[in-house]
């Protein structure tokens, strides 16, 4: 572990890693089937994503090939990996590319054959949900581009697909959990005809996007840190995020979902505890004040005696759970296979009617001439009736 893994898992309250004891468990017949194998990885340069590039990368693949909607995000990829790593004996290759895109398609037929296909790509944030332009953007990358891209596997020879889900796809209270719960849908589908493996986990922390990567930002440009004090949530590291997902694409058995365990080491930390152990980290204290605007104004006086502002909130948005879960009631576990890791069973089971007609019903609403946002949700709930969508009329855009 170097020392920004270690500074991390610090911050997040854990002096341990949750999967190592899996991985040098099963070390031996990962780097086999890596050494052996081509790699395709789509959305492989975002936080999720390097983290599982970098696991494949080092263990020497045949192949592998790195697809991100990111130019400047693949360049910063393939910098990290020569400066570390270094090179590999295998075609190693990225591609500035929309998975969504006819590129892709042309990139996959040229590019094939691929073993394994790992797809991290999503729109993962509650704040895409806000309005109606987004929100098809999120069903698109969600659910559309992933259906697409299992298509290209199976006709690339892939033996294994993969992708990522998240744990507000279990009795989602959001619209983002609920467009990976209706992907999960169709991927139980499509695995009638190709194996897949996928991986819900908690909240990733200082991946691209994330309140915490927020909280570097805010300290460079001298801002305020602004959190809520209410919300509680798990953790994983960036690496972690990345031994979870290689441990389900290489491990998984068909239609399993993998899930870090609630184990002793896993617990339930807030915003507001994540970012005052942050700025001590970095030789502060935190400075509370009661409002954004008392905290923007203080940040030359409070810096100068080793304090930064903080604004701790309790959370009014729309979308947000009270509390987090990897599964639910009805769900059928295997938490005997591995250490830190649990594992979804699911069978061949599935509505083949629902599933037809939400396509049909997206396409008519994408050609329809105006968009509302609450055809959107009612198309989302009729695949996921037990959605708990709180619409509380404000935002995340309204937070600092």
């Amino acid at each position: 572990m170097n020392q920004a893994e270690n500074n991390i898992l610090h911050v997040i309250g854990r002096s341990e890693e949750l999967f190592t004891k899996d991985i040098h468990k099963n070390v031996s017949s990962i780097n086999s089937i890596i050494e052996g194998s081509s790699f395709l990885v789509i959305g492989g340069a975002g936080s999720i994503g390097k983290a599982v590039t970098k696991e494949i990368f080092k263990r020497n693949p045949a192949k592998l090939h790195v697809v991100d909607i990111s130019e400047n995000n693949l360049v910063e990829l393939v910098r990290e990996l020569r400066s570390s790593i270094g090179y590999i004996d295998g075609d190693f290759k990225t591609f500035a590319v929309d998975c969504g895109s006819l590129s892709f398609e042309r990139l996959v037929n040229d590019e094939a054959p691929y073993d394994y296909v790992l797809n991290l790509s999503a729109l993962k944030h509650v704040r895409s949900e806000k309005d109606p332009y987004t929100l098809m953007r999120m069903i698109d990358v969600n659910v559309v581009n992933t259906i697409k891209t299992l298509g290209l596997a199976r006709q690339a020879g892939a033996k294994k697909y993969f992708c990522v889900s998240t744990d507000k796809a279990a009795n989602p209270a959001n619209l983002m959990g609920a467009t990976k719960r209706i992907m999960e849908k169709f991927m139980i589908r499509e695995s009638a005809t190709i194996d897949i493996s996928m991986a819900r986990f908690a909240n990733v922390a200082f991946s691209d996007g994330s309140l915490p990567h927020g909280f570097n930002r805010r300290m460079e440009l001298r801002q305020p840190i602004s959190a809520p004090r209410d919300v509680r949530r798990y953790f994983v590291t960036p690496k972690e995020s990345g031994e979870l997902c290689l441990l389900s694409a290489l491990l998984g058995e068909n239609r399993d979902v993998f899930f870090p365990k609630l184990v002793e080491e896993l617990r339930l930390t807030t915003f507001s505890e994540i970012a005052q152990k942050f700025l001590l980290q970095r030789g502060y204290t935190a400075s509370v004040y009661d409002s954004e605007e008392e905290a923007r104004k203080a940040v030359e006086y409070d810096s100068h005696k080793g304090c930064w502002p903080c604004y701790f909130f309790d959370s009014d948005t729309s979308g947000e759970k009270d509390f987090e879960e990897f599964f639910t009631a009805l769900e059928v576990l295997d938490l005997n296979r591995f250490e830190g890791v649990g594992v979804i069973k699911n069978e061949l089971q599935f509505n083949n009617e629902e599933l037809d007609q939400f396509s049909a019903e997206l396409a008519r609403l994408k050609n329809s001439a105006t968009w509302k946002k609450g055809a959107f949700v009612d198309l989302i709930g009729s695949l996921v009736p037990n959605l708990q969508h709180r619409e509380t009329g404000k935002s995340l855009e309204e937070r600092m």
